[in-house]
């Protein structure tokens, strides 16, 4: 959703702006094209994504500064570059295809992979933690919680009795095995586990509570935060957010109704088909 992003963010040419989840660097390379004597700000807390944007993007030269750093972090971010407001704040949260194109991450069920599922190798908890040391009720829960799976305990329970889990198709398999079949299925059976594995492994729920509450403060009179988002979970606690400011009088919400991709460009890349599109704007206080 590349021309809705841009048409939301109504990039001014001398801006400063906040690429909050830079994946391979397409959003950041169309923002800094449109910037004259404004900046960009992009981050990442992937560092191989990080490594290959910083070579698509050295082309701006200064006009972007890349920082490896979680979006939840974005006002420590601003402020230790010494910029007193943005203009506008882009998230597109969840997965990049970049990493769910590497089976060596762990993302997909496509390949066999290892059960890692970490954004940040610096982070200790992994996929392979939860699926062959947590108890059945925790997966469960965890299945329930992250992704709405309905069926978590049946799934769980299926886990449990197959560890140890090797790699990613073998759980993919055992969910697979587990999961009632409802009428035709669109989605793999492991789609909303494989989700919940991911979202718990990097603590996305929190890491988007933070975003959300901090962003505000960041953005100048007039500036625009736009979210992308892959789920009802993540546009759930966005719309919420967005909300929630408006009654606070620091926001107001500019879309109305969720902004989802046109059908040329679902045809074009299917991945985009759940994606959703937010934008809210800030106001003085």
């Amino acid at each position: 959703m590349l021309d809705e992003v841009l048409e939301w963010l109504e990039i001014k040419p001398d801006g400063t702006y906040v690429d909050a989840t830079l994946g391979a660097g397409g959003h950041s390379a169309a923002i800094a094209a449109r910037l004259t004597s404004g900046k960009l700000i992009s981050l990442d807390q992937d560092e191989q994504a990080l490594a290959l944007a910083a070579e698509r993007l050295k082309r701006f030269g200064s006009t972007v500064k890349l920082v490896e750093s979680s979006f939840s972090r974005i006002a420590e971010v601003v402020q230790e570059s010494e910029i007193p407001g943005v203009d506008g704040v882009l998230a597109d949260l969840g997965v990049s295809s970049m990493q769910l194109d590497q089976a060596a991450r762990g993302f997909s069920f496509r390949e066999a992979g290892p059960l890692d599922m970490r954004m940040s190798s610096g982070d200790e908890l992994t996929a392979d933690e939860i699926v062959n040391q947590w108890s059945e009720k925790e997966i469960a829960d965890t299945l329930y919680r992250e992704a709405e799976e309905h069926d978590s305990r049946r799934i769980a329970r299926a886990i449990v009795k197959a560890r140890p889990i090797r790699d990613t198709a073998h759980l993919a398999t055992v969910v697979a095995g587990a999961r009632k079949q409802w009428g035709r299925q669109r989605l793999h059976p492991a789609t909303k586990t494989f989700l919940a594995l991911r979202i718990a492994v990097n603590r996305e729920v929190e890491a988007l509570g933070q975003f959300l509450s901090r962003t505000p403060a960041t953005l100048n009179s007039g500036g625009r935060l736009v979210v992308l988002s892959y789920h009802s979970g993540e546009d759930r606690l966005v719309k919420r957010a967005f909300q929630e400011g408006e009654r606070e009088g620091t926001l107001r919400v500019l879309t109305r109704h969720v902004i989802q991709p046109k059908e040329g460009e679902i045809s074009a890349n299917p991945r985009s088909r759940s994606a959703k599109l937010r934008c809210a704007e800030r106001v003085s206080e």
